[in-house]
């Protein structure tokens, strides 16, 4: 209002400088513009860019250690030699006459040497030939067709031609083979199972058969 319109006998009021400053100053949310939107805090994306990261570190040391394994030699583990002829004494302490090889060639090493339990007493025998191929001894009261299931092929064996051995335990033998290429051979002494089976040679076969006995061993 200028000095012309104020009526007379009125005074500007000291109070008009305070309001006009007070409503300059006039707080957020009482009419005042808003001021400038306040930055967003950076923690969520901070923590996202740090799973990315470590998830990346992750792949990346997987990766090396697949690349790494190409390069390595499997670990074989190599079974401990047991004493075969040492179970064979054991069953002849029990007035058994178990089928045995009394020798095996040099090189080789007895890996298994166990007693068979289920019905009569049996002997099972296993040997590493210097080849490392297996070669494996049964003694048992077992039909030879459920023993080459179970130790030769469960559905697919076959029959080859029998042949004589001299000096064994038995002088007629009969061959089998599976289509992956292990043998076997079995006979019957004193109406219980003598079988032979593996992965070795002919050759192999042919010695431990022929080294098969039912002799007292040495003490």
């Amino acid at each position: 209002m200028s000095e012309s319109e104020r009526p007379e006998g009125t005074e500007p009021s000291p109070e008009a400088p305070e309001a006009e400053a007070a409503a300059g100053s006039a707080q957020p949310g009482q009419g005042a513009p808003p001021g400038p939107a306040e930055r967003p805090g950076r923690y969520s994306r901070s923590t996202g860019g740090l799973v990315a990261s470590m998830v990346v570190v992750v792949l990346a040391v997987v990766g090396a250690v697949a690349f790494m394994g190409l390069f390595r030699d499997e670990t074989s583990v190599e079974p401990d030699a047991v004493d075969y002829l040492a179970t064979v004494r054991a069953l002849q302490d029990a007035e058994l006459e178990p089928v045995y090889p009394a020798e095996v060639p040099k090189g080789w090493k007895a890996t298994k040497a166990e007693v068979l339990q289920e019905g009569a007493p049996g002997l099972d025998l296993g040997f590493l030939t210097d080849d490392d191929e297996f070669v494996g001894v049964v003694w048992t009261d077992e039909d030879v067709d459920d023993l080459l299931r179970e130790r030769v092929d469960d559905s697919d064996v076959e029959s080859t031609e029998r042949f004589t051995v001299s000096g064994s335990v038995a002088e007629q033998w009969q061959g089998y083979e599976d289509p992956g290429g292990d043998l076997a051979y079995a006979a019957e002494v004193e109406r219980r199972t003598v079988l032979v089976y593996g992965s070795a040679s002919e050759d192999d076969f042919a010695a431990v058969v022929g080294a098969l006995t039912t002799a007292r061993t040495a003490r």
